[in-house]
């Protein structure tokens, strides 16, 4: 299974990497770091915009986890706006066949956190054909969805 990590976390070595070590344990995958490309807002057109090679690099991958440290109670804004860049630039269904998984890393996030996050990143997938596997907050929701991919 070809598996993509993609850490929206500025810290290449911290809690969300490491939280998706623990969900990834065993198995083999290729981490992108979001801190190395350069992603536009929604809107901007400039010739070093790498969106698209985000995208390519989710479309090889049989299984996609995207990585978000809590920040101002919500997911980070680098994996917002990768979210944001997807409207009218992909398709619809264009991961189909995928599996999809979030995890959601920070200090103790309060429910009304988790729904609204669990909602975006369902509806994510959905419009872009991937099956949600589920999200993750934790070292022990990490061990049990890791059972299911």
């Amino acid at each position: 299974m070809n598996i993509l990590f993609i850490n929206g976390s500025p810290n290449k070595n911290g809690n969300t990497v490491k939280l998706a070590k623990k969900l990834l344990i065993g198995k083999e995958y290729q981490t992108l770091n979001l801190v190395d490309y350069k992603i536009y807002s929604y809107g901007q057109n400039f010739e070093d915009d790498q969106f698209i090679e985000i995208v390519e690099a989710m479309k090889v991958a049989d299984m996609v986890v995207v990585g978000s440290p809590v920040y101002w109670h919500n997911m980070c804004g680098s994996i917002r706006n990768l979210i944001d860049r997807f409207y009218g630039a992909v398709n619809q269904g264009a991961l189909s066949g995928r599996k999809f998984v979030f995890l959601f890393q920070g200090a103790a996030p309060e429910a009304w956190m988790l729904e609204k996050a669990k909602y975006t990143m369902n509806r994510f997938a959905q419009m872009y054909g991937m099956e949600y596997v589920g999200m993750a907050t934790n070292n022990h929701e990490a061990e049990n969805l890791a059972k299911k991919i």
